[in-house]
């Protein structure tokens, strides 16, 4: 059953006018944010901030993810100039800590991973002091691709499992176990690195399920954990089976962090990079 009508702990609004200086920003260096991509609830409260996700290889994924709003075209070549113009945004911000992402890209042989490491590069010769968090796609599961991300050093590697395995149909193209698997290669070739996974909920998975996701998140060395509120983009996304209340997301959190996690943000609103800064700060 869909659920449309949303509770009282879900009514943040989206507020299109205060977003005219990061607009003009990114229009300015031509420069995507997951923010806007994915049509996340916090937009005004991170634009507020001067805060934004870049959402680096253009805006269009090779996966066919049936809750994803970011577009499904034929993805554009890679802009060589991105990186510099992302450091460039970093430095007009003045940014502490910031989030890049980019869609899946099949069609490219690495997945990426030289256009994360350049960008990772370009923001530590312009901001050598901002802290830079990537959240990467799968890259196809390449030991080869990934290593590349990895030898960039950013301070917190993250790729999200999203949901549960027995959800994962909503996924088309990602495998759980592989997701798995990259997390745990991360371990392997950076022990030091930080690790961070995050999921959905509200899809119709149960406590058991997610509670055995997070243990297996652990043992593959994550250390840092999202949990936040499933909200379908459209009508024609995957619908909501159930708004999880503020009092089981601090279940959640509790339960994560007695397996072992550094930190856990959990709550209705939460997204992979909402509130990033505090992770490092544990």
């Amino acid at each position: 059953m869909q659920i449309t009508r949303k509770p009282a702990w879900l009514q943040k609004k989206v507020r299109p006018g205060a977003h005219g200086e990061m607009e003009r920003l990114v229009g300015d260096l031509r420069l995507n944010t997951v923010c806007r991509e994915a049509c996340c609830p916090n937009i005004t409260e991170c634009f507020s901030k001067k805060q934004a996700t870049f959402l680096i290889m253009g805006a269009a994924c090779t996966r066919l993810c049936s809750f994803c709003s970011v577009t499904k075209e034929q993805p554009l070549p890679l802009d060589p100039g991105e990186p510099e113009r992302v450091a460039e945004a970093v430095t007009r911000l003045e940014l502490r800590h910031l989030v890049i992402t980019s869609p899946t890209r099949d069609d490219l042989p690495d997945g990426g991973a030289a256009h994360f490491s350049a960008t990772v590069a370009a923001i530590r010769k312009r901001s050598p002091a901002t802290t830079v968090e990537l959240l990467i796609p799968d890259l196809g599961g390449s030991r080869e691709a990934l290593s590349r991300v990895v030898a960039a050093r950013p301070d917190i590697l993250g790729h999200n499992v999203e949901t549960v395995p027995r959800l994962y149909a909503i996924r088309q193209g990602a495998d759980y176990r592989r997701s798995v698997a990259v997390l745990a290669l991360v371990r392997e070739l950076a022990p030091e690195l930080k690790c961070k996974s995050g999921i959905m909920v509200g899809l119709g998975e149960t406590e058991e399920e997610l509670l055995q996701v997070f243990a297996q998140l652990r043992e593959a060395g994550c250390s840092y954990l999202s949990v936040g509120q499933y909200l379908a983009p459209s009508r024609n996304h995957e619908p909501v089976r159930e708004f999880i209340t503020p009092e089981m997301f601090d279940r959640y959190r509790n339960q994560a962090l007695a397996l072992g996690f550094a930190h856990v943000e959990s709550g209705p609103y939460v997204r992979s990079s909402y509130l990033a800064e505090q992770y490092l700060a544990d």
